[in-house]
């Protein structure tokens, strides 16, 4: 019994572990399917808003009140772009979470691919211009 059980708890992390490896490199290739224009970026301050400004703050400057407390989460106004700088990096964050301790959860069961689109569309509107990808 404690044998299968460590046998697949390995399975679990080896797999988990593979599915992190993956995402990151697949991330970056994603194009965004919604065009940036007025429209979806004020959809995605809306999504924003309703989802994001807790943590990231009103003004997405990190000082949101219900941060956590062990965690800062990042500026999205700033060039400094620790998770990855391209589309498909940011959606990627947005619909799995940041890890490894996860103090971002993903929202792909809260939110449609467009709305999580329309949030890239929207931070990428409140810094200064980063080449897209």
């Amino acid at each position: 019994m404690t044998r299968l059980l460590t046998a697949a708890v390995f399975s679990v992390l080896v797999v988990a572990g593979h599915a992190q490896q993956t995402r990151g490199a697949a991330a970056p290739a994603l194009a965004n399917p919604v065009p940036v224009n007025a429209q979806s970026i004020a959809a995605g301050k809306q999504v924003f808003d309703k989802y994001c400004k807790f943590c990231h703050g009103p003004d997405a400057k990190g000082n949101g009140p219900l941060a956590p407390q062990s965690t800062h989460p990042p500026d999205l106004t700033d060039a400094n772009w620790e998770h990855g700088s391209g589309d498909g990096d940011i959606y990627t964050n947005i619909r799995e979470g940041i890890g490894p301790k996860m103090d971002m959860k993903g929202f792909k069961s809260k939110l449609t691919d467009k709305e999580m689109w329309s949030v890239v569309n929207y931070v990428r509107s409140l810094g200064p211009p980063v080449t897209r990808r």
